[in-house]
């Protein structure tokens, strides 16, 4: 099986025979009830794919659909004009870069259906091209925009100024996008479809003022499968590199299908809660039969990490919380909050819906992206010791493998007594407590390795971590300015190893108390 590793040419997959997961049912769907459309999916999750086999449709290329679903559907395969723009390969934090790339894109058409000499302005003369290919040919025009969003993307927050040097290049570009798009309300009687993909949905900074507002399907119950893949999918085009997989691995194959859900599903898209796979890192899984991190190591988009690096949210505060949908669906380029932007770039997923609230959960999708995005945002937090995190996790994890509670004391204890004052300096008791129980959740949620918990609930109480090994399992109470005593009381008292009564692995309770003053552990006793 040939796996289309960073092809996102339609044509070229259909015709050098590489593995095609078939959407050409919905995209006539798509086709045949709407428009104008617009589209939010995380990078690398199939949006250029979906973009080229719609140019393809449109051109009427019958001969590359032979055999797919659409081919029973489709009986007219009329040809229109298509205009298709990709600002996925350009970079625009240079001024300029944008004006260019739609002025020889617009000359091209030009050259192509004529040029008018009245207009100087680069959507008016979009709008006569558009004008002039549906008068030549008979059939409304298409217009498919990839990645609209990246001119946008690329400097916000960077405090880059464009060519007139009173301007933001970010403010610019938008006012560009702003007039190029324009377009659309003007040349409403030419589009027979349009679609724009992209991250994020600028609905409240002004790039669609003046456009006719398109149809957001991105949390639409219809199209949630419109990229990605689904359960039902991975099991019928792969079941061969699944089990594959499994003969490598030496277990069944429907372990190694739960390895893989674990490690590359968990996204949903609609309060269907349809379980979508991340397409990227599967079929990187399936290509060189190991599973990695491939979709977070293909590159953590600058602007998330811009956003993050000065907002006062945590991480923990983020996570596992219900929202209503306005908080982090509509985006708005506030650096304050960082939601929306997390959300929408695939960070985070939709793990539950309340319908009565309307209200839906965000969590992590799966352990890539947790791991990945922990990993980051730790790295930033713990910055003057970032050469040494890795290391001093590994040797958290062989501690913990090992049952060895001398030596997790005194790697909290070093680790901790490292922090500078300056950072872990806080004006108020609420701060400490914040930046106390925020260090510690980012140092447990780093061991990935094994099942962790911070904050767990249980019937009497919320614990603060609980770490499960295959030998042992760790039951974790931290104070602040207390007492070990008081931390293992509270487990006692709240019944926190109750859970594990049966368990035949060893159970370690441990309190430990964090010295605000030195920043570190100054009381530490395990009862087993």
């Amino acid at each position: 099986m040939k796996f289309p590793i960073g092809i996102q040419s339609f044509e070229k997959m259909i015709t050098e025979g590489y593995c095609y997961v078939d959407k050409t049912d919905l995209l006539y769907q798509l086709v045949k009830e709407g428009a104008i459309y617009f589209l939010s999916r995380p990078r690398r999750f199939g949006k250029s794919l979906l973009v080229s086999t719609l140019k393809n449709y449109f051109l009427g290329k019958k001969e590359l659909f032979k055999g797919l679903a659409i081919e029973k559907l489709e009986t007219e395969w009329r040809e229109y004009p298509v205009f298709h723009i990709d600002f996925n390969g350009s970079n625009f934090t240079v001024p300029g870069t944008l004006e260019d790339i739609l002025e020889g894109t617009i000359k091209g058409w030009e050259r192509e259906y004529g040029k008018s000499q009245d207009y100087t302005d680069i959507g008016k003369r979009f709008a006569y091209v558009l004008k002039q290919a549906h008068e030549q040919s008979g059939k409304r025009c298409v217009v498919l925009i990839d990645e609209y969003d990246k001119p946008i993307l690329d400097v916000l927050d960077t405090g880059i100024k464009g060519e007139q040097e009173e301007m933001l290049l970010e403010d610019r570009n938008r006012e560009v996008l702003k007039g190029f798009y324009s377009v659309f309300k003007a040349a409403d009687d030419d589009l027979q479809f349009v679609l724009l993909t992209g991250v994020t949905k600028f609905s409240q900074v002004s790039v669609f003022s003046g456009f006719n507002q398109p149809a957001d399907i991105s949390m639409d119950i219809r199209y949630e499968a419109l990229c990605g893949i689904t359960q039902e999918e991975l099991e019928h085009y792969f079941a061969g590199p699944i089990s594959d997989m499994a003969d490598r691995e030496g277990i069944s194959k429907e372990e190694m299908t739960g390895l893989l859900k674990r490690q590359y599903d968990g996204y949903h898209f609609s309060k269907a809660m349809t379980d979508i796979y991340n397409p990227f890192s599967l079929l990187n899984a399936f290509a060189t039969q190991d599973m990695q991190d491939y979709w977070f190591r293909s590159g953590t988009p600058s602007y998330l990490i811009r956003l993050l690096a000065h907002t006062d949210e945590n991480l923990d505060e983020l996570t596992g919380k219900y929202y209503d949908p306005q908080e982090f669906i509509d985006y708005k380029a506030n650096v304050e909050k960082p939601l929306p932007m997390i959300y929408q770039s695939g960070y985070l997923t939709i793990k539950d819906y309340k319908p009565r609230r309307g209200t839906f959960l965000l969590d992590f999708p799966n352990n890539e992206v947790k791991k990945g995005f922990v990993s980051l945002v730790a790295s930033d937090y713990f910055k003057p010791q970032r050469e040494n995190v890795n290391s001093w996790i590994q040797d958290l994890i062989d501690a913990l493998e090992e049952g060895d509670t001398d030596k997790l004391h005194k790697l909290f204890t070093s680790f901790l007594a490292d922090i500078p004052y300056t950072m872990r300096r806080k004006q108020d008791e609420r701060e400490r407590e914040r930046y106390f129980h925020y260090t510690f959740y980012l140092i447990f949620r780093l061991v990935s390795v094994y099942t962790v918990y911070t904050e767990k609930e249980q019937s009497e109480g919320r614990v603060d971590c609980i770490v499960e090994t295959p030998d042992y399992v760790y039951i974790f109470e931290f104070k602040l300015d207390g007492s070990a005593d008081e931390a293992l009381r509270q487990i006692e008292e709240k019944g926190y190893a109750r859970p594990y009564a049966s368990d035949k692995r060893t159970i370690y309770k441990i309190g430990a108390s964090f010295s605000s003053q030195t920043g570190t552990i100054d009381d530490w006793k395990i009862q087993n």
